[in-house]
């Protein structure tokens, strides 16, 4: 199964990849990941994104189209791929399709995670990472331990993103909603999209999303 999870910035995306993962022997492919591993591979793509991150500039479609392509060649996966930050446009979806079909694949869900806004500001400028495991807590609904260590790794060493704060997401929020949430339309015309509430728990919205695929 392939699936795309839709959603602004902050409304759980992550964490529910995560927990598919676990659940459903799935591969998650963040584009962040594989463009830092890449940069790092010393393979003839690698090369090219270095070259162009050095240069401080945009990786293109054909890149990532690319890199996605090494990894569905490479990491077979009985659970399939979760989509993760890739397609962001229009463009990148029908290219992320094409792929898809020439490689005998299919899309099988895409999961839009809804939100209301003020809540996920709310929601947000409460978060801390861990900087060991990348879990994610927050002061509302998931507060760092008592003893001050990691739930799932044990570490310490917990990270609040320099980004997290109101005025930064709401930039993201509006990058978003222009670049992004045309692709709600464009998968829903498809028959593909299925909307679940991204605002409810965590083990909440992970039935809501197992219902989806179900």
């Amino acid at each position: 199964m392939n699936i795309i999870l839709l959603g602004p910035p902050g409304a759980g995306k992550g964490t529910q990849a995560r927990k598919l993962v676990e659940e459903r022997d799935m591969v998650q492919l963040s584009t962040g990941d594989m463009l830092r591993a890449a940069r790092t591979s010393g393979t003839e793509m690698g090369k090219r994104v270095a070259a162009v991150m050095d240069r401080g500039e945009l990786v293109t479609d054909e890149i990532v189209i690319g890199l996605i392509r090494e990894q569905l060649e490479s990491n077979g996966s009985a659970g399939g791929y979760i989509f993760d930050g890739f397609p962001r446009t229009l463009a990148q979806a029908d290219a992320l399709g094409e792929l898809l079909r020439d490689m005998g694949e299919n899309l099988d869900h895409v999961i839009e995670m809804q939100v209301d806004d003020q809540a996920l500001v709310a929601r947000i400028t409460a978060r801390s990472t861990c900087g060991s495991c990348g879990e994610v807590f927050n002061d509302i609904t998931k507060p760092i331990p008592a003893d001050g260590k990691c739930s799932k790794c044990g570490g310490s060493d917990f990270q609040r993103r320099a980004d997290d704060n109101e005025e930064s997401l709401r930039t993201r929020l509006l990058a978003y909603y222009k670049q992004t949430s045309p692709l709600i339309g464009y998968y829903h015309a498809k028959g593909d999209l299925v909307s679940v509430d991204g605002l409810g728990g965590m083990d909440e919205v992970a039935d809501s999303i197992a219902k989806a695929l179900a």
